[in-house]
């Protein structure tokens, strides 16, 4: 005896699964195509989602670039100038 209850509509949820797939000969295959191709590829929509990112990301490396090598540090600001008393 089987242990799944027959379905009262007669409809046979295992046959729609497999009817359900991606059919052999898809007639919409063709108009569907430019979808995936030229400007509207995977990597195009990736590079267009962040425009400038690569500006800044050059602009701030080059300002800290600036920073390192440019720009003495404030004189009092340090630890090595504080007494034992302030630990």
């Amino acid at each position: 005896m089987s242990s799944r209850r027959p379905n009262l509509t007669g409809f046979d949820t295992a046959k729609f699964a497999a009817a359900a797939g991606q059919p052999a000969n898809d007639p919409w295959a063709r108009h569907e195509a430019w979808r995936y191709t030229g400007p509207f590829t995977r990597w195009s929509r990736l590079r267009g989602a962040f425009p400038g990112l690569g500006i800044a990301t050059v602009a701030f490396a080059g300002y800290m670039v600036y920073e390192t090598l440019f720009m003495s540090p404030a004189h009092g600001h340090g630890d090595e100038h504080h007494g034992e008393s302030h630990h």
